[in-house]
C-alpha cells in the first residue's frame, strides 16, 4: 500500500504499469526458443502461464462459492465503518494541510466516499467493483488531487483489486479486467513521461539535490517501486485468498469422503460381525434339527408296537423344534442381503459358553489380569437353563470386555459377575465386568468390538450399558438378556462357570 506525500503526486498508484509476475512453466508444449528455460523444455506463452499462476491448473474450472448472507452483511457494516473513519481522516487532512486552491473541499469528501462505497458489494460483484473503482480512481485523480492522496483512498482501491482476484468466480472475466487495468496504468505512465512531463515539472519545482541518481530518474523509479508493491501486493494477497478457499474446498471434500468411507467401514463391520454370529448360531440350530430328525425317525419305527416310546420321542421333537424356531428367528434377524460363501470348517471345536468363562479368566490371569468370577442365581439352576446361543453370546461379551481391560486400561484386576433375576417381563441373565483402572494412553481403538458386543446383546432381545463407572475410576460393561420362561431341551443349557480361585477384584 503506497504512502504518498502531499507534495509529490508521482508516488500515487497508477503512475506506472505493473511489471509482469514471476513466470512459471506448466509443462505444455511450445516451440523451442520461445522463452527462457532449460534447452529442450517447452513453455506456455506468458498469458497462459499468468492465468495458470492466478488459478490452479489441477482444478481450472473451480468457482469460489458466493459469499454467505453473513459475509454480505459484514461487507456492508465494514464498509460503513471504513467510510466513517475515512471521512474523519479527510476532515483532519483538510484541517492541517488544506486542499489546493483550484478545487472545492467537498470534492475531496466526494472522491473518497465514491471509491469506498462500492466495497459494500465487493464479494458479490468483484469484477464490477474493480472496473467501477478503476474508473473512479482515474477520474478523481484529476477531479480532486486532495482525495487521491488520502490514505483511505489508496486502501479502498487496494481492497477492490484484492477482492477481484480473491472472489471472482468468472476467472476469465477477472483476468480480462485486471489486464485492462494494468494496460491503462501503462498507458497513463507513457502519457505522464512523454507528453505531460509531470515528473520533470515536479523536480523543477523543487530545489536541486546532489544525489547519486538524477532527480527525475529517482522520482520515476520511486513511483514505479511504490506501484509494483501496491498492485503486486493486491494481486498476491487475492491469489492467496482464492487458493486458500480452494484448499478448504478440497479439504471439505476429503473430509466428506472420509466420513463416507468411515460409515462404510462401520457398516461392513456390523455386517461381518452379524455374519460371524450367524455362522456360530448355525451349529446350535443344526444340533436341534439333527435331534428332530433322529427322534422323528425313532418315533416312526416304534409307533405301532410302542406308542409310549413314540410319544416320548415326539415330545423331544416338539421341544427341539420350538428351540430351533427361536434360534432360527434370531439367525434370520442378523442375516442381511450381503452373504458369504463357504461354511464353517469341518471338525470345529464346540462353541464356547458360560462353562468356559472360568477358563477364559485363567487365560487372562496368565496375561497379568486377575479376574474374580462370581455367580448370583435368583433361582437354583438358572444358569443351567441358558440356551447355547445366548451362552455363546455372553461368553463373547465377556471375552471382549476382558480383552479391552488388558488393551485399554491400567487395571491389573477385574471382576466378572453372572447373575440372574426376575422382572416384570420374566427371568433375565446379566453379565457385568468391572475394572478400576485408568485409560491407557495411546490405545484408542476403532470401537468395532463394542459395536459387535451391542449387536450380540440386541440379537437376544437384551440391552447393553458400556461406559465409565460412576463416581470412581474404571470401566463398566453390563449386558442383560431375557431368559426363556420354560426349561431348555437337552443340549441347549450351559454349565455354571466355576469361580476362579485366588483372584480378587
Amino acid at each position: 500500500m503506497p504512502t504518498p506525500s502531499s507534495t509529490d503526486p508521482a508516488t500515487a498508484p497508477g503512475r506506472t504499469a505493473l511489471p509482469g509476475p514471476l513466470e512459471r512453466s506448466v509443462g505444455t508444449a511450445e516451440a523451442p526458443g520461445t522463452g527462457p528455460g532449460p534447452a529442450g523444455v517447452p513453455r506456455l506463452p506468458f498469458p497462459e502461464r499468468f492465468t495458470a499462476w492466478l488459478n490452479d491448473p489441477e482444478d481450472p474450472f473451480w468457482e469460489r462459492p458466493a459469499p454467505t448472507p453473513a459475509q454480505r452483511r459484514n461487507d456492508v457494516l465494514g464498509t460503513a465503518a471504513f467510510l466513517a473513519v475515512a471521512l474523519f481522516s479527510a476532515v483532519l487532512m483538510h484541517s492541517y494541510v488544506g486542499v489546493p486552491e483550484t478545487e472545492e473541499p467537498w470534492l475531496m469528501y466526494l472522491g473518497v466516499s465514491a471509491l469506498i462505497l462500492p466495497l459494500a458489494v465487493r464479494r458479490r460483484f468483484p469484477v464490477g467493483v474493480l472496473l467501477v473503482s478503476s474508473v473512479l480512481f482515474f477520474a478523481f485523480y484529476y477531479i480532486s488531487i486532495a482525495a487521491a492522496f488520502l490514505l483511505a483512498y489508496q486502501v479502498a482501491y487496494f481492497a477492490a483489486l484484492y477482492a477481484a482476484v480473491a472472489w471472482a468466480r468468472d476467472r476469465a472475466a477477472m483476468l480480462t479486467a485486471l489486464s485492462a487495468v494494468i494496460g491503462c496504468m501503462a498507458l497513463w505512465l507513457v502519457v505522464e513521461l512523454t507528453i505531460t512531463q509531470a515528473y520533470a515539472e515536479i523536480v523543477q519545482a523543487q530545489e536541486p539535490v546532489d544525489g547519486p541518481l538524477p532527480q527525475v530518474l529517482a522520482v520515476q523509479l520511486h513511483a514505479g517501486l511504490v506501484n509494483v508493491v501496491y498492485f503486486g501486493g493486491a494481486v498476491l494477497a487475492g491469489r492467496a485468498s482464492w487458493r486458500s478457499a480452494l484448499q478448504r474446498h478440497r479439504l471439505a471434500g476429503q473430509a466428506e469422503r472420509i466420513r463416507e468411507q468411515s460409515a462404510e467401514i462401520a457398516r461392513r463391520a456390523v455386517v461381518d460381525e452379524r455374519m460371524r454370529i450367524a455362522r456360530e448360531l448355525h451349529d446350535v440350530v443344526a444340533h436341534h434339527v439333527s435331534v428332530i430328525g433322529i427322534q422323528a425317525g425313532a418315533a416312526r419305527k416304534v409307533l405301532d408296537r410302542d406308542p409310549a416310546a413314540a410319544a416320548a420321542a415326539l415330545r423331544t421333537v416338539e421341544e427341539s423344534s420350538r428351540t430351533a424356531v427361536g434360534e432360527m428367528r434370531q439367525l434370520l434377524g442378523v442375516l442381511r442381503a450381503e452373504d458369504e460363501n463357504g461354511d464353517a470348517p469341518a471338525g470345529r471345536r464346540p462353541d464356547p459358553g458360560l462353562a468356559d468363562i472360568a477358563a477364559l479368566a485363567h487365560r487372562h490371569a496368565e496375561n497379568g489380569l486377575a479376574v474374580d468370577v462370581r455367580t448370583v442365581e435368583a433361582v437354583t439352576e438358572d444358569l443351567g437353563r441358558v440356551p447355547a446361543g445366548l451362552g455363546l453370546s455372553l461368553f463373547r461379551c465377556a471375552q471382549e470386555s476382558l480383552s479391552n481391560v488388558i488393551r485399554h486400561s491400567t487395571a491389573t484386576t477385574a471382576s466378572l459377575v453372572l447373575r440372574t433375576g426376575r422382572g416384570p417381563d420374566g427371568p433375565w441373565i446379566e453379565l457385568e465386568v468391572l475394572d478400576g483402572g485408568s485409560p491407557r494412553s495411546g490405545t484408542a481403538g476403532t470401537g468395532f468390538g463394542l459395536q459387535g458386543l451391542r449387536e450380540r446383546v440386541r440379537l437376544h432381545g437384551g440391552e447393553a450399558e458400556i461406559g465409565p463407572r460412576s463416581g470412581r475410576p474404571g470401566w463398566r460393561v453390563r449386558a442383560r438378556c431375557p431368559l426363556p420362561a420354560d426349561g431348555s431341551p437337552d443340549g441347549a443349557g450351559a454349565a455354571v462357570p466355576a469361580p476362579v480361585e485366588g483372584s480378587g477384584a
